[in-house]
C-alpha cells in the first residue's frame, strides 16, 4: 500500500487546533465512522487498548460541561462531535486484573501457557521496568499516554479527509468526573478522563502553522 507522501504532509499543514467550529455543517456518520475505526486500529503497549471514548452529541451535557471545560469555551457549542478520551485505571490494568486477563483469552486469543507468559513479563515490566505500582496514580498516567497515540491518529485521519479537529486539555479533571459520573457514563472506579478533542469544519481561516525547524528537534547519533 502506498500513499504519496505529499499527500500526507498536506493533511498535516492543513490539521490546526481549530478553536471555533462552523455549528452549521455537520460531519456525516460514514466520515465519522471512518475516525473511530482509526482509533479502534490504534497500537497501544502490549495491545491492551486502556481506553474508552464518549462521543458527547447531547446539547444539555455539554452545556453543563462549558464552565468547566475553559478550553472548548468555543468548541463546545459549534462542534460536530465532542470525544473524551478516558484512561483505565489501576484495578482495570494492572497485570492480574479481571480485565487483563480476559483480554488476552477473549480479545487476543492467546493459548494458555503464552498468557501465562505474557501475563508474567507485564508483571516484571509494571513493578521493575516502569515502577507502576509505587503509586496509584502512575498507572493511569501510563494508560493516559496510550490514549495520546489514539488521539494523535484521529486528528490525522480527520485531517486527511478534510475534517477539523482540535485536542482539548483545559479542564477541570475533578468537576468534569463528577459531572460524567453524576450523568450516569462514567464509572470512577475504572475509568478517569485522559483528554478531548473536538471535530467539524472550520469556521475561520486559520494563521500559518509555526514549528521550529527540523534541525532543533532531532540529533542523530552515529
Amino acid at each position: 500500500m502506498s500513499i504519496e507522501k505529499s499527500k500526507i504532509l498536506d493533511a498535516y499543514n492543513f490539521r490546526h487546533a481549530c478553536k471555533e467550529f462552523d455549528e452549521n455543517k455537520k460531519i456525516s456518520d460514514d466520515d465519522f465512522n471512518f475516525i473511530l475505526e482509526t482509533a479502534r486500529l490504534s497500537p497501544s503497549s502490549f495491545g491492551f487498548e486502556p481506553w474508552k471514548l464518549l462521543i458527547v452529541q447531547n446539547k444539555d451535557l455539554r452545556d453543563k460541561l462549558k464552565p468547566i471545560t475553559w478550553g472548548a469555551q468555543r468548541q463546545l457549542p459549534t462542534a460536530s462531535h465532542f470525544v473524551i478520551i478516558l484512561a483505565r485505571k489501576k484495578d482495570e490494568m494492572i497485570y492480574n486484573s479481571e480485565y487483563i486477563h480476559n483480554f488476552m483469552e477473549d480479545i487476543q486469543k492467546l493459548p494458555n501457557d503464552i498468557l501465562t507468559g505474557k501475563t508474567a513479563t507485564f508483571e516484571n515490566f509494571q513493578k521493575n521496568d516502569f515502577n507502576l505500582l509505587e503509586n496509584d496514580r502512575y498507572i493511569f498516567d501510563w494508560a493516559s499516554k496510550q490514549t495520546y497515540i489514539l488521539l494523535g491518529n484521529i486528528l490525522t485521519s480527520a485531517a486527511l479527509i478534510g475534517i477539523d479537529s482540535c485536542p482539548i486539555e483545559g479542564y477541570d479533571i475533578k468537576k468534569v468526573e463528577d459531572l460524567l459520573e453524576k450523568e450516569g457514563v462514567l464509572d470512577k472506579t475504572k475509568f478517569g478522563v485522559s483528554v478531548m478533542a473536538a471535530f467539524g469544519y472550520r469556521k475561520n481561516t486559520p494563521r500559518e502553522k509555526t514549528r521550529q525547524s527540523i534541525d532543533k528537534i532531532t540529533e542523530w547519533i552515529k
